[in-house]
C-alpha cells in the first residue's frame, strides 16, 4: 500500500455490505452503506488500535480515497467507535 497516514488517523478498507444474516436468510440489495472497516495502517499517535482490526466508525467521518484502483478510508482514531471482536 502506498498511504501512511499522519498523526492520530488510520488507514482502512470498508467491510462489503453484509447480504446474509448469521442464519442463513438472503437480504435484499440495499444502498444502506455499512460503517465497519478493516485497519491497513495507522499513525505513529495510534495508541488504541492496530492493523488488522475490524472497527466502526462514525458517519460522515472518513475521508475516501482512491489509489491504484483500490478505494481506502482515511478516519481519525477519536472517530473509531468500537473494535469487532
Amino acid at each position: 500500500m502506498s498511504i501512511k497516514p499522519l498523526a492520530d488517523r488510520v488507514v482502512a478498507k470498508k467491510d462489503a455490505a453484509v447480504d446474509k444474516t448469521a442464519s442463513g436468510i438472503l437480504l435484499g440489495t440495499s444502498e444502506e452503506k455499512s460503517n465497519t472497516a478493516v485497519i491497513e495502517s495507522v499513525g505513529p499517535d495510534v495508541k488504541t488500535v492496530k492493523a488488522g482490526e475490524r472497527f466502526i466508525y462514525r458517519e460522515y467521518a472518513a475521508t475516501e480515497v482512491k489509489v491504484n484502483g483500490e478505494e481506502y478510508l482515511i478516519v481519525k482514531e477519536e472517530d473509531i467507535l468500537a473494535v469487532i471482536k
